[in-house]
């Protein structure tokens, strides 16, 4: 009975808990360059003290699919997706250095480029500023180029290079802001094979439909773990009453 009751309990907790994994997925379905969180159940025993058929139920270390998103063509200079691997550095508030895959980028009020989420792009010597009234093209290999409104086209001044990174995938955590980093918290150097394509953006990686079987199944599986733990319930209190008869 403790080994059934105590699977259940943990289990009826944890899937709870990738249900809000899963919803979050679900809600990110439509987020620019958003990698799905994955979940998996594994049983752990209990040390200490106890019986030993006490056995919980936990999730694994969160994991992430890496898949590529599929692009969308939206024609804007300074929209820019990845092709294959690789992440576009920014600047967190902190000062350090985080890596993401959303490439809608927009210019501050301050002349600084940077993303939807307001972190500014790292280049070759930090955030790249633009100058006013110019036409900003950002190039394969990241290099950002300005031509001032109502000049010569030929009048190319280039601002900076994007610092465009490709770290192991196995290193990276995603924090809490949605940004990825390292996992021993460091930097890394620019990597000169990734490539961008301008005028388009990368498509989260949900399938709505899967997600949406996965919270059906998981919410199955709540209601088979509940009614394991009545079961539990019935069976102890049978045992206590047939005790009693024999006491």
């Amino acid at each position: 009975m403790d080994r059934m009751l105590y699977i259940a309990m943990t289990g009826a907790k944890h899937t709870m808990w990738q249900q809000a994994t899963v919803s979050n997925n679900l809600a990110n379905a439509t987020t620019t360059g958003f990698r799905a969180e994955l979940d998996s159940f594994r049983a752990l025993p209990v040390n200490g003290d106890g019986l030993q058929t006490r056995t919980f139920v936990v999730n694994s270390t969160a994991g992430v699919d890496f898949t590529p998103g599929a692009f969308q063509q939206t024609g804007r200079d300074l929209d820019v997706a990845i092709q294959g691997k690789g992440w576009i550095a920014v600047q967190t508030p902190d000062g350090s250095e985080a890596y993401t895959r959303n490439g809608s980028l927009q210019i501050s009020v301050n002349g600084v480029l940077q993303t939807r989420g307001n972190m500014p792009i790292v280049g070759d010597a930090g955030p790249l500023s633009i100058p006013p009234e110019t036409a900003v093209t950002v190039a394969k290999d990241g290099t950002v180029s300005t031509v001032p409104e109502g000049q010569n086209p030929n009048s190319v001044s280039v601002v900076g290079r994007i610092k465009l990174v490709n770290p192991p995938e196995a290193d990276l955590v995603r924090g809490a802001d949605g940004l990825f980093r390292l996992v021993n918290g460091t930097s890394v150097p620019a990597d000169v094979n990734v490539t961008l394509s301008s005028g388009a953006l990368e498509s989260s990686n949900v399938s709505t439909v899967d997600a949406l079987v996965g919270m059906i199944s998981l919410g199955r599986q709540f209601e088979m773990q509940m009614k394991l733990i009545q079961n539990a319930d019935s069976n102890a209190r049978a045992a206590s009453q047939i005790l009693n008869l024999n006491a």
